[in-house]
């Protein structure tokens, strides 16, 4: 299976206008945004699990990173309430589930093999630093290596944002909404832009935006 596996191109969701697909799992079920493979693949998906449902156990050969949007994840490790950022490396395994429901972000098989580092963040902890010469925009980091940089952005009512896409970025809006190419991003609308893009957006109302940059300088397929 394919979805917006060109990674030199532009590509949009807007995922709250799509219906739920299930998954092999009873009351576990997907809004596809990007992907390569088919159970084993390398993919950026919407994942909501009705109460009381879980997943098989399973190890990530290839990484899992994911945002809880609503309600509670919960596996072996501990509960995942909305806002949580987790980073579960290549070879880390468990058994996921939720009692109460939820929605999460994820990516799968996208690290690097050799990480193993371990990230599990409450997003609404801490405090947003403006970002220097870019007006009207706060930065509040999640993860960073060699690879890639991870954050949430806050941009003022108002704002006309600049990203550096030489390495390719990627955005989930949380709240609010914004303009890039003369469309809206709302609640849950995602945009992948390629390495290099000539980006500029604008936010009327102000937005609260998930942001990686520079990992699409490493998009392989996943193996076996």
């Amino acid at each position: 299976m394919e979805i917006n596996a060109d990674f030199d191109a532009r590509a949009v969701v807007h995922s709250e206008q799509l219906e739920w697909v299930n998954s092999p799992m009873k009351g576990v079920s997907r809004r596809m945004l990007d992907r390569i493979g088919d159970e084993v693949a390398r993919a950026t998906t919407i994942v909501r699990y009705d109460p009381g449902s879980h997943f098989s156990a399973h190890t990530h050969t290839g990484g899992e990173e994911f945002v809880v949007l609503e309600g509670v994840f919960q596996d072996e490790h501990g509960d995942f309430p909305a806002g949580s950022y987790v980073r579960n490396p290549p070879t880390s395994s468990h058994t996921p589930r939720s009692e109460p429901g939820a929605e999460i972000f994820v990516k799968l098989w996208q690290f690097d093999m050799a990480d193993r580092t371990h990230v599990n963040i409450r997003m609404d902890d801490g405090e947003f630093v403006a970002a220097g010469d870019r007006n009207g925009v706060e930065v509040k980091p999640l993860y960073s290596d060699n690879r890639e940089n991870v954050r949430l952005e806050r941009w003022a009512a108002g704002a006309t944002v600049t990203i550096d896409t030489e390495g390719g970025a990627e955005f989930l809006v949380l709240d609010g909404n914004f303009v890039e190419s003369g469309e809206t991003f709302s609640k849950h609308s995602w945009l992948r832009v390629p390495k290099g893009y000539d980006l500029s957006i604008t936010s009327d109302d102000g937005a609260l935006v998930w942001i990686k940059t520079g990992h699409l300088r490493y998009v392989t397929k996943p193996t076996a």
